[in-house]
């Protein structure tokens, strides 16, 4: 009898994987680079230091402030100054910024509509709270409980 939960994490590692391919294509599509499109995306609701968007976006605060800086330097992001610690800015989206990840945004969900409309929503709100199920598992194994 196979393993079914070593199967699932291959099959997520395998969607994950081409997910980020047709990431790169769409963001790249917009003159973005995946990585930028994530940057801008997590701080576009409220300006987040480095240190913060790399925690929510669970990479380094080293690739973050590389890619921050490129986003500052293409005149899609700023930094402004942080009240409440002045030695680490704020990271926040300038006008152009806004408008790029508006253009990325949309591009990314005509494609997803077309790729999941064969799949009903209800089976889609499943997969979506095993996942959630299996990310607390992982939090709590980690030790990490609400830092995703």
């Amino acid at each position: 009898m196979p393993d079914e939960a070593a199967l699932l994490v291959a099959d997520v590692f395998e969607a994950a994987g081409a997910l980020r391919r047709l990431g790169e294509k769409t963001a790249a599509a917009q003159g973005l680079t995946q990585a930028r499109w994530q940057v801008l995306s997590v701080v576009s609701e409220d300006p987040l230091t480095v240190p913060q968007a790399a925690r929510r976006l669970g990479v380094s605060r080293q690739n973050v402030q590389r890619v921050a800086n490129d986003l500052a330097a293409l005149g899609l992001a700023a930094y402004t100054p942080n009240p409440e610690h002045r030695g680490s800015p704020l990271l926040t989206l300038t006008p152009r910024g806004k408008e790029s990840l508006a253009r990325v945004t949309d591009t990314a969900a005509k494609l997803h509509r077309t790729l999941f409309a064969a799949i009903p929503d209800e089976d889609i709100r499943a997969t979506r709270d095993t996942l959630r199920q299996l990310l607390t598992a992982l939090d709590r194994h980690e030790g990490t409980a609400g830092k995703r």
